[in-house]
């Protein structure tokens, strides 16, 4: 009822103001100024090596290193090193608590630094591994999801 109001204020007949409407347009394909739809982007493909063609060596290294208690540091960065030796007394436990490792599986890579799945006797776990001119720069754990 509104609509009819306000058309007959407007001075259009409400067909004639329903008209002045548009969802939008077609292109006249007879006259070649249709444009042909966009593609979409090729699918990324992912990735299926190390960014580190060591990453999984050294990560192994790392791990047997914590669990027999005895992390072999020249493997990290100097600023790696510091900080894992101030954990050392928190970590070891825990990465011992783990078990044998039974599988180590490269998952990913982000912005040079691997993402691993290391599945041990007593836990399933996730693992980060960043390089820096050779030597180990980032190494993170967390329980896997």
């Amino acid at each position: 009822m509104k609509l009819l109001v306000l058309a007959a204020l407007i001075g259009l007949s409400p067909v004639a103001a329903q008209a002045q409407v548009a969802a939008g347009s077609v292109p006249n394909t007879f006259d070649g100024s249709a444009q042909t739809p966009a593609r979409a982007p090729a699918p990324i493909p992912p990735v299926t090596a190390p960014a580190n063609p060591k990453a999984e060596e050294t990560l192994r290294a790392i791990i047997a290193g914590a669990q027999s208690g005895a992390i072999d540091y020249a493997l990290m960065t100097d600023d790696l090193a510091s900080k894992v030796r101030e954990q050392e007394a928190q970590v070891l436990p825990l990465i011992r608590g783990f078990g044998a490792v039974q599988a180590v599986d490269f998952v990913g890579s982000q912005e040079g630094a691997d993402l691993f799945a290391v599945t041990f006797a007593n836990a399933a776990t996730q693992w980060v591994i960043g390089f820096q001119d050779g030597k180990v720069a980032a190494l993170l754990f967390r329980p896997a999801q």
